[in-house]
């Protein structure tokens, strides 16, 4: 089983699914890295969401299971309140029913469970387009624990409530368009 070093952390909401596949298939062979992602939908939508990843992917693309161990060279999709938690060296999926919670999944819970792992693994918080501002608390978090930082551009992003709120809440974020987050990520990864 091999620990990731880099993770990037991608939440996006209303006009991810195609934005994160562009991001998926543009990615080269993952080594190192393990890329998770909290798409707000509807869980019945997300197997679906998964096979059509799998079919542009080079990389293994998997639903985040409780008690799965994170493994780099993966891709995987949140479900419900996805949090990570370590055990000896490993680290693995929490996951609870998002009943309470008003996504599915929560991107902040995600985002803010990296928090105790910021200082020993490099990561990347990425907000792609969508409503409202789920996700933006936990990636400035990350941010003022060194973790780097990534949102969209209003141009790019189909809707710019989540990216806007990241813009004026996160001081050090870095703004691009979608094209240039590819890349970013992409290099990350490398």
């Amino acid at each position: 089983m091999k620990v990731p070093k880099k993770i990037v952390i991608i939440g996006a909401s209303t006009g991810g699914p195609k934005q994160i596949e562009n991001i998926i298939k543009s990615l080269h062979k993952l080594s190192n890295t393990t890329v998770i992602i909290a798409q707000h939908m509807a869980a019945d939508f997300i197997p679906s969401f998964i096979k059509r990843l799998q079919e542009h992917s080079i990389n293994s693309v998997a639903l985040a299971g409780n008690n799965n161990i994170v493994e780099a060279g993966n891709i995987y999709i949140c479900s419900g309140v996805a949090s990570i938690k370590k055990h000896g060296c490993e680290l693995y999926f929490n996951i609870e029913p998002s009943k309470e919670h008003r996504y599915n999944p929560d991107i902040n819970s995600v985002f803010k469970s990296f928090l105790p792992f910021a200082k020993e693994i490099k990561i990347l918080g990425v907000i792609l387009t969508g409503i409202g501002d789920d996700g933006v608390d936990g990636c400035k978090e990350l941010s003022l624990m060194g973790a780097s930082t990534l949102t969209q551009d209003a141009k790019s992003a189909i809707v710019d409530g989540m990216p806007c709120r990241a813009r004026k809440e996160i001081s050090d974020i870095e703004v691009s368009d979608i094209v240039s987050i590819r890349e970013k990520i992409k290099e990350f990864c490398s």
